[in-house]
């Protein structure tokens, strides 16, 4: 089978590998079918490894060697280990990606997000960025049959974006900000909509992100560099900030920005991640009892569902999705294009098409 190898930044090849084992008591082969690329994908690539490791020890024979990327997928199930029984040969489904382990304290809480030993496909061991993978079932969801592959491949960040709503506290009504419209922004603000905030803000400095913004469910638009997001708040709610924020961008400053975006007994949710140190002014924090808030990657038992049953009710592929590449294309057509700052919109990989 052919699969998406990084060897080193800037060093990602189309190699031969094994076929992916044949699952045992739990786990599922899958025929991929479709893989997306998101912001740390292209990290990995451009500078990596960072989350990545370049060499891991490969299920087949043992051997450590470098690491397939790919943690959004979907797929096909063509074989089925002992002990399992949720899916059949045929059945289309969308992957979590996440693993966890069921026993700690915070699996035991709900949080598996949180495990003790979570590990991820694509970041931490092989992922989907190839033609067939085995996993483990439980980390699967059932795909209806009437979504496209393109739109259902959109589950996992859509996932993330949903567990961020649910952490950010959104009450129906609310008035929220999202500074930040890129892919995790883009997938907050669908999550928003469905879960009935009253007015959605969405910032940002490009235009064309902040359309489609608009598209996904924003009450408004602001480019920051034309306009101070305070007076469109201040426009929506009379002369409040906004009750809940979300920093998306992961710019250094981007707590600073929103804080003075959020009131009193607000909430702050930080859901970008800073590449640089953070700074903020704790005293108004305190004086103005703002919670400050994170989220990372998503609960997959509740989030994966809820994003594919959002999706079964809006095709968001249309969108979101700039275009699909083939395997063998994916530095020429996606990679480069991400680090270089030319896509516009989510880029998904056909891992069957063109490979024999």
């Amino acid at each position: 089978m052919k699969a998406a190898v990084l060897h080193a930044a800037g060093d990602l090849r189309i190699e031969e590998r094994p076929d992916a084992p044949a699952p045992g008591p739990g786990e599922v082969r899958l025929r991929v079918t479709r893989a997306g690329l998101c912001g740390t994908d292209a990290g990995e690539y451009a500078a990596g490894p960072m989350m990545t490791p370049l060499k891991t020890r490969h299920p087949n024979s043992g051997v450590l060697g470098p690491v397939v990327l790919g943690h959004e997928f979907i797929g096909v199930v063509e074989s089925t280990g002992p002990g399992g029984g949720r899916f059949g040969t045929g059945d289309r489904v969308a992957a979590g990606a996440g693993v966890w382990c069921g026993r700690c304290d915070w699996c035991e809480r709900g949080q598996t997000n949180l495990c003790r030993s979570y590990w991820t496909y694509g970041l931490s061991a092989d992922g989907g960025l190839t033609q067939l993978i085995t996993v483990p079932e439980a980390m699967l969801h059932p795909v209806a049959p009437h979504v496209s592959d393109d739109n259902a491949v959109l589950a996992q960040p859509l996932a993330v974006g949903l567990h961020a709503v649910d952490r950010s506290r959104v009450r129906p009504g609310d008035v929220v900000v999202v500074h930040g419209a890129g892919a995790i922004g883009s997938f907050v603000i669908a999550g928003l909509r469905a879960a009935g905030a009253g007015a959605i803000v969405a910032v940002d400095i490009d235009d064309g992100r902040l359309e489609t913004a608009g598209e996904l469910g924003a009450s408004v638009t602001v480019n920051a560099n034309a306009a101070d997001p305070l007076e469109a708040v201040r426009d929506l709610t009379g002369s409040a900030p906004a009750d809940v924020t979300i920093e998306a961008s992961g710019v250094p400053d981007g707590l600073s920005r929103v804080q003075r975006l959020t009131r009193r007994g607000g909430t702050i949710l930080l859901v970008g991640l800073p590449k640089a140190q953070v700074s903020f002014t704790a005293t108004d924090l305190i004086l103005r009892e703002i919670d400050v808030m994170t989220t990372v990657a998503h609960v997959c038992d509740r989030n994966l569902p809820a994003a594919l049953d959002l999706l079964a009710r809006h095709d968001l592929a249309p969108l979101l999705v700039e275009r699909v590449v083939p395997l063998d294309r994916i530095v020429e057509d996606a990679l480069v294009p991400m680090t270089g700052g030319s896509a516009r919109g989510k880029i998904l990989v056909d891992t069957q098409a063109g490979l024999s």
